[in-house]
């Protein structure tokens, strides 16, 4: 593999966060380009193609036991439950596997704040704090700052698993995973010749999007969901649902083993250190912020299962009331070191929920404004975020060919997007390049690492059978 110095880092532009800083001589959108075209020779775009596994490759199955060391014990086998659905479901939990393996492959030394888990079920849509809804990337667990092309490759990879998973012909996988890199070239180009301060306020509105992406066909049904996404409030949807009145006071409902009131948080509860807790994750707010979340009261707090990768870590939700009909959802989410980090370095932040709120900052055109990090029990960091707000997901299942080729240039786009904030935009362009090579070189590693993926899921469901690996298959 080709790497580059910390010298020749700092020299691309380059500063400790790992985002471009512009130092000493002004230099062109031209010469930066220019710059980043001349990096090919180090790195030629070709080099990007296929994918070998080195031969001390750690055991994929081992590597996903080692990641429940700190995790809830009763929830472990929830975990690799999700994971055993399908190789696609295996790859969304197996963010580690493959940043230990994108670590072998070639880079051209510019980094941005990286995503870490940039599959196609990390992004949707979601509110922003003036009510628009926005297309984004929305799980950034694992971002930190590292090469660009790790982020591009993990996207690219998960549409080919996505192809497969829904049964698409070979050609049209291949086309889906063409879109998803050409899209991502061809914003950055874009973004190259954008005025800085247009980069930062650009944002992908899922009106425009409806308008001018989608084919009329698909339009309608996301309009449709659109709109009920736009209706469901919380005091009319999520309260309902997720809560009832114990005496005076309302409760969060238990539903095991997704939602519960574990013993050892009633205890935590009562030595204070809840308390203790949320008054650091108030610190952590903008002070206009904390004016707004003053006149909420907590009420109630349980454990919530989410997602695949998350499953395990002390992921909860809090109900806090303004007044009778004005219910507040948070979620808290544990934060661990990124799995990036023993490869890319270490994060900045000592607190890896706040690791996680700066990245989100950077990367998202606009983040929730309940966004914030802490402490909690037994030192462990976390983060919090509002729990639903006009969130909305891709359905993989329900895609044909036609939509997920155009799903995943959008998420391409997005992912341009995001980096273009932290990156140098006009160097990423020219080191790609108007042309396909690119493209064909990381479709090829797509292609190459879902083969692998597959194998790796194999080896997880052999595991399962012969009782390495503790499941619990959720009807």
């Amino acid at each position: 593999m080709k790497t580059q110095t910390k010298e020749a880092l700092q020299a691309h532009g380059a500063n400790g966060h790992g985002h471009a800083r512009n130092e000493g001589t002004y230099r062109s959108q031209a010469e930066r380009r220019a710059e980043g075209k001349a990096l090919r020779d180090a790195v030629p775009r070709s080099e990007h193609s296929g994918w070998k596994p080195p031969k001390d490759r750690p055991d994929p199955v081992e590597v996903v036991l080692a990641q429940n060391a700190d995790r809830v014990p009763p929830l472990v086998p929830i975990r690799h439950g999700r994971m055993l659905q399908s190789p696609f479901a295996f790859y969304r939990g197996t963010a580690a596997i493959m940043a230990a393996d994108l670590a072998h492959t070639p880079v051209s030394g510019l980094r941005v704040q990286a995503c870490g888990d940039a599959h196609l079920s990390n992004f949707g849509a979601f509110a922003t704090p003036e009510r628009n809804v926005i297309f984004d990337i929305n799980d950034l667990d694992e971002t930190l700052p590292a090469p660009w092309e790790w982020d591009v490759k993990r996207l690219t990879a998960s549409v080919v698993l996505a192809g497969r998973h829904i049964e698409l012909k070979q050609s049209e996988t291949a086309r889906a995973a063409r879109a998803a890199v050409r899209s991502y070239r061809e914003h950055m180009a874009e973004y190259a010749f954008t005025k800085a301060l247009d980069v930062w306020y650009d944002s992908i509105d899922v009106q425009r999007l409806l308008e001018t992406v989608l084919a009329e066909e698909d339009r309608a049904r996301v309009e449709k969901r659109l709109e009920k996404t736009r209706k469901r409030t919380v005091t009319e949807h999520d309260f309902p649902k997720l809560a009832e009145h114990v005496g005076s006071a309302p409760r969060i409902k238990d539903n095991p083993p997704l939602i519960f009131h574990p013993p050892w948080l009633k205890e935590v509860e009562a030595s204070g250190q809840l308390k203790a807790a949320w008054a650091r994750y108030h610190d952590s707010l903008p002070e206009h912020i904390r004016v707004l979340f003053d006149r909420f009261y907590m009420c109630d707090t349980a454990i919530k299962v989410v997602g695949v990768g998350s499953v395990g870590t002390v992921c909860a939700i809090a109900l806090f009331m303004a007044a009778d009909d004005d219910p507040l959802f948070l979620q808290i989410k544990q934060a661990h070191p990124s799995v990036l980090e023993p490869y890319a370095g270490k994060s900045l932040h000592d607190n890896h929920g706040q690791r996680v709120v700066v990245g989100q900052r950077l990367m998202q055109a606009a983040s929730d404004s309940f966004l914030g990090w802490g402490e909690g029990h037994e030192g462990r960091h976390f983060y919090v975020r509002q729990l639903r707000d006009m969130k909305m997901s891709a359905d993989i299942d329900t895609m044909d060919d036609k939509l997920l080729r155009r799903y995943a240039g959008i998420c391409g786009w997005a992912l341009a997007r995001a980096h273009a904030r932290s990156g140098d935009p006009a160097m990423i362009a020219g080191y790609m390049g108007s042309g396909h090579s690119f493209d064909e070189a990381v479709c090829d590693f797509a292609g190459d690492y879902a083969d692998q993926a597959e194998r790796d899921y194999k080896a997880f469901v052999k595991a399962f059978r012969e009782g390495r690996v503790k499941a619990v298959v959720e009807s």
